[in-house]
């Protein structure tokens, strides 16, 4: 169990990143949702022990991380948004040098890890091939294996799917899923499909804070009812978000589709079966309203 407890952080220039954070995460994969500058990365570069807070605890189990971060990093696996490596170089010979640097130094060991990740990440009949030459999702495959190499009990994988094409993203939240069973596996993401597939807990974070958290059913459930759609012309859009609680708007067909929230049913609307698109939305309005 990973638990953060009222953590906040300021940068030097004023910035609030995190405003008294607190979660109780278990094992398996649980999401965080949020909007780009919700200080997502914010607490995943502080739970990965790349910097400290200015205020709060975090404990992995009996490790209090921010006084003992050498204890957490023997027992991480982190992937993050953007991640270097050296291009020119295949695929087994990063693995490689990554697993020495994790500590695996013996020859025949290291060899064992390093097949079996390049296996299960699914990149063994590109092992010589040059990182350079990677797809985005290959990229984020042999991201995971090096997360993987000393089995790590906590993995942070931070806007994993961003800009991988469809098939490229199932094949990588398949491999997250075989992973995330017997481990804390934190996705961190913008991409509301991606927790809804996935994670049997999360929660959303904007503005710094935590704004809800639960199950996806749950939170689906609370806006049962309360959902309802319009097809209007484009030109009547401002006119409805000045009468009704307009929570996403999307085109289809050269015309504009609203979902918006209230207790009762809107003339004209009919009713939607909400699902997790529309509880992230209503939270982010209600934010947007109360500025």
């Amino acid at each position: 169990m990973l638990e953060i407890a009222n953590l906040s952080h300021t940068y030097p220039n004023g910035t609030v990143a995190l405003d008294d954070v607190t979660l109780s995460i278990p094992r398996g994969m649980y999401g965080l949702l949020g909007p780009n500058g919700a200080g997502k990365s914010t607490l995943m570069r502080t739970i990965a022990t790349l910097q400290e807070p200015t205020a709060g605890t975090i404990t992995f189990g009996a490790i209090d991380v921010i006084a003992e971060p050498e204890k957490l990093r023997r027992t991480l696996g982190y992937l993050p948004q953007d991640f270097g490596v050296y291009p020119r170089v295949s695929a087994y010979s990063m693995l490689d040098q990554v697993a020495v640097l994790k500590g695996i130094t013996g020859k025949s060991e290291r060899k064992s890890v390093v097949e079996t990740l390049l296996n299960q990440v699914n990149l063994w009949a590109v092992r010589d091939k040059n990182i350079a030459g990677f797809s985005g999702g290959m990229r984020q495959r042999f991201g995971i294996a090096q997360a993987l190499i000393g089995n790590p009990e906590l993995i942070i994988v931070d806007e994993p799917t961003a800009g991988l094409d469809p098939e490229e993203r199932n094949r990588f939240l398949n491999l997250l899923v075989a992973i995330g069973d017997n481990v804390v596996v934190i996705l961190s993401t913008h991409i509301v499909d991606d927790v809804a597939d996935l994670c049997p807990r999360m929660a959303v974070l904007a503005n710094g804070r935590v704004q809800i958290e639960g199950s996806p059913g749950e939170l689906i459930a609370s806006t049962r009812g309360k959902v309802w759609k319009k097809v209007i012309d484009h030109g009547e859009l401002e006119s409805f978000q000045q009468s009704h609680e307009v929570i996403s708007t999307r085109l289809f067909a050269g015309n504009t589709i609203i979902h918006v929230m209230s207790d009762t049913q809107p003339a004209g609307f009919e009713p939607v079966e909400g699902g997790l698109e529309d509880v992230y939305f209503s939270t982010l309005s209600t934010l947007r309203r109360a500025a």
